[in-house]
């Protein structure tokens, strides 16, 4: 299986080089504008000039804190109310509807409405990244729990174990199992939470970098910035599914 993986990751690299290739062949030609899309060799330097400034680590900083505080609020939270409405029926029957109706919608146009209730600073990013993780995570568990053998519940209860026992030996691994499942997930949407709401509104922020790119017509930015985040979020991406291979590992052997 690792032998496949490998294969499968020197595959796409090979892809990916190939069509940087290709994008600076055409630039060089002259087939591309390089106003509008500029070569990988430009986006390159761009992204060496913003590592050399040390206002970037500024905004990379604050976007990370925003990011990270919403994955983490949003995991408990998440956590807490999926079980909550999965072990109580008067709570599922109040949350629910409302889980359904905020998945319904695309939850990034929550953004303004949060920079009108609490500002254009840290925590209006913040509760766009935790509002994306805990709808998310809140569905993973209640389904985690729901979809539970009721044969297993019935005998745990046989052999006389209580709701202690039930949420310990049985709904926590399945949970566990969704949960890790979804975790990629939820580090891409807390990374899109962030960098949506700095682009909205704020004052630092790869999102205020990217805006601040867009509005000065500059797509060598604007690439170099999207380059960096797709990077990053590639990046923690790798670190949760060698958490999930950890935690998870009677899975993948």
């Amino acid at each position: 299986m690792k032998s496949g993986s490998r294969t499968a990751a020197v595959r796409r690299a090979f892809a990916f080089i190939v069509l940087v290739v290709i994008w600076e062949t055409l630039s060089r030609v002259g087939w591309l504008d390089p106003f509008y899309a500029p070569a990988p060799s430009s986006v390159g330097s761009v992204i060496l000039d913003l590592f050399g400034d040390s206002e970037f680590w500024n905004h990379l900083e604050a976007t990370f804190i925003a990011a990270f505080a919403g994955l983490i609020g949003g995991l408990l939270l998440g956590i807490l109310l999926g079980f909550g409405a999965a072990l109580s029926p008067l709570l599922a029957d109040l949350l629910e509807p409302v889980m359904i109706l905020l998945n319904a919608i695309p939850r990034v146009i929550l953004a303004p409405l949060f920079v009108i209730w609490l500002g254009i600073d840290l925590a209006s990013k913040v509760a766009l990244a935790l509002i994306l993780v805990t709808v998310l995570v809140f569905f993973a568990v209640y389904s985690g729990i729901k979809e539970v053998d009721q044969r297993l519940v019935e005998r745990v209860r046989t052999l006389g174990g209580g709701r202690s026992v039930l949420i310990r030996e049985v709904y926590v691994p399945s949970v566990t199992a969704w949960v890790m499942g979804n975790l990629k997930i939820a580090v891409g949407f807390a990374f899109t939470g962030a960098v949506v709401g700095e682009f909205v509104a704020s004052s630092r922020g790869l999102g205020y970098l990217l805006q601040f790119a867009q509005s000065t017509y500059n797509a060598a930015l604007t690439i170099a910035l999207i380059v960096l985040i797709m990077a990053f979020v590639l990046v923690l991406f790798a670190i949760a599914e060698r958490l999930e291979r950890r935690l998870l590992s009677w899975r993948f052997d």
